[in-house]
């Protein structure tokens, strides 16, 4: 079996090619929305998390390959994954996410953890509008209490996401609850309603809809704090297409 850790639009491209060619494929997929869409594109195993034993899940399903396609900022902090199927002799891949391509502005404002982000954010306005999902979502409920600060968050509709927000004390009129990608318009817009003063984003390239996010921000003279990826080992990263071509080469059916 091949496992695809999901979360991404290529996650679900993969899983389509690999199930049309004929390998049996798994995923997971943290959302219930990306659980369905793993059905649609013919997984024959679906679930919501790995098992803390994954070690002995992993031979027990014999899995041959591991195909890492999650948000770039979960799967590059899974080092113990990737020494896993080192030790079961199991390919591990992980899907190259392409950092996203800014034009110099004052308005922009790279950070390199959610911790400065946060804190960054709250030196340059009251208002900050959080893209970031749940993730790490603590540290800028804290910011509600030390600086004073509205926050604004977008997140998934799913129930358990919303329910977090709700037991962090955010408000319901604050809880953006959209499945993107968005474009430049609806991040205006939903910037504009909801009167942001600064926007934070993770860079998650293109695919992840960075781009929009920063260029309705600067239509709309409204600072942005980017949290960049730190230095990280790029061997294991190819394109959704090369792992396809990697995978077959290896796996031949």
């Amino acid at each position: 079996m091949i496992l695809i850790l999901s979360g991404t639009g290529d996650g679900r491209k993969i899983t389509q090619a690999l199930s049309q060619k004929g390998y049996q494929v798994g995923v997971v997929a943290s959302t219930g929305y990306g659980r369905e869409l793993a059905v649609e594109d013919g997984a024959l195993l679906v679930r919501d998390k790995l098992p803390v034993n994954v070690d002995a899940w992993l031979a027990e399903m014999n899995v041959v390959a591991v195909v890492d396609a999650r948000h770039p900022f979960v799967c590059l902090q899974d080092k113990e994954l990737i020494k896993t199927c080192a030790e079961r002799n199991i390919m591990y891949l992980r899907v190259r996410r392409e950092e996203t391509s800014i034009q110099p502005s004052e308005l922009i404002y790279p950070v390199y953890s959610m911790q400065e982000a946060a804190e960054k954010a709250a030196s340059l306005g009251k208002n900050i509008f959080l893209t970031t999902g749940s993730h790490d979502l603590e540290l800028f409920v804290e910011l509600k209490k030390t600086h004073d600060v509205r926050l604004v968050v977008r997140v998934l509709p799913e129930h358990r996401v919303i329910k977090k927000c709700q037991d962090l004390g955010i408000k319901s009129k604050d809880i953006v609850a959209m499945q993107g990608p968005f474009s430049k318009q609806i991040n205006k817009a939903l910037f504009k309603m909801y009167k942001a003063s600064v926007i934070v984003t993770k860079d998650s390239g293109k695919a992840g809809g960075t781009d929009t996010k920063i260029d309705a921000a600067l239509s709309l003279k409204i600072p942005v704090v980017i949290v960049k990826r730190s230095s990280y080992s790029s061997e294991y990263e190819f394109g959704w297409e090369e792992i396809i071509k990697i995978l077959q080469a290896n796996f031949p059916l």
